[in-house]
C-alpha cells in the first residue's frame, strides 16, 4: 500500500479481510510526533501520530518486525520512504517494488523538501500494489472537451442533490463534483445521481 489517510486505511483493512499473505504501508512523510508540534498549535488540525482500525488489524494478523521507532507493536507502516520503481518479472507481472528512505531534515538541491538517503535503496517483493495517494481534482480532459463549468478547487460544477452540469444531460458526483471525500459519499451522491439522471430520462423517478 502506497499512501496514508483514510484511503490508504482503508485499503489495509480491506486486504486484511481478504487475506492477504502480507502486508507493508508506505508513507512518504516522517512518522508524526504523539503530541502537537510547536509549529502545529490549535484551531489547526492536530498533526499527531495515530492507529485506525486498519493498522490495528494488520498488526493482529501479521507478524511484522517492529523497530523502536514505531509505536504501534508490529505497526505495518513504513514511514519517509519513497517507491522509485516497479520490478517486473519475465512475463510482465508485477515482482516487487524498489524503494529508497527519505532525509526530511536535509532539502534537496532540486527543491525538494527532502533529499535521498545515500545507499538506502531496497527492493520488497509484491504481487499486488494499491496506491492511495493525493488527489489534486478530476482529470481535466473531459471538462475540457465538453466544456464543462469547474470550480475555484478544479472539480467539475453542479449543485448537491441536483448533479446537472452546465451541459444539458451531463451529471456529476463523487469526489470529480465535491472534491477528495469518503467513500460513503461517493456511494450516496452515485445514488442520488442515478436517481436524476433517472427523472431526466423519464421525466419522473421512483429511485430514492
Amino acid at each position: 500500500m502506497i499512501g496514508g489517510g483514510d484511503t490508504g486505511n482503508d485499503c489495509i483493512g480491506t486486504s486484511v479481510r481478504h487475506g492477504c499473505k502480507s502486508l507493508v504501508n508506505f508513507e512518504i512523510v516522517p512518522q508524526s510526533p504523539d503530541e502537537r508540534a510547536s509549529d502545529n498549535p490549535w484551531p489547526q488540525w492536530p498533526k499527531v501520530f495515530r492507529t485506525d482500525y486498519g493498522h490495528a488489524e494488520a498488526a493482529a494478523a501479521f507478524d511484522y518486525a517492529s523497530d523502536s521507532n514505531k509505536t504501534l507493536s508490529n505497526d505495518p507502516r513504513e514511514y519517509a520512504i519513497q517507491t522509485v520503481e516497479f520490478l517486473g518479472d519475465d512475463q510482465g507481472n508485477l515482482r516487487g517494488i524498489k524503494t529508497v528512505q527519505l532525509d526530511w531534515s536535509k532539502p534537496a538541491e532540486n527543491g525538494a523538501p527532502f533529499s535521498v538517503v545515500e545507499g538506502s535503496e531496497k527492493e520488497w517483493p509484491a504481487e499486488l500494489v494499491f496506491m492511495a495517494l493525493g488527489f489534486r481534482g478530476p482529470e481535466q480532459l473531459l471538462a475540457e472537451q465538453l466544456s464543462l463549468e469547474t470550480d475555484n478547487r478544479s472539480n467539475f460544477k453542479a449543485e448537491y442533490g441536483k448533479y446537472a452540469t452546465n451541459i444539458e444531460g451531463v451529471f456529476a458526483a463523487g469526489d470529480c463534483r465535491r472534491g477528495q471525500s469518503l467513500i460513503v459519499w461517493a456511494i450516496n451522491e452515485g445514488r442520488e445521481a442515478a436517481r436524476e439522471c433517472d427523472r431526466y430520462l423519464m421525466g419522473t423517478t421512483q429511485l430514492p
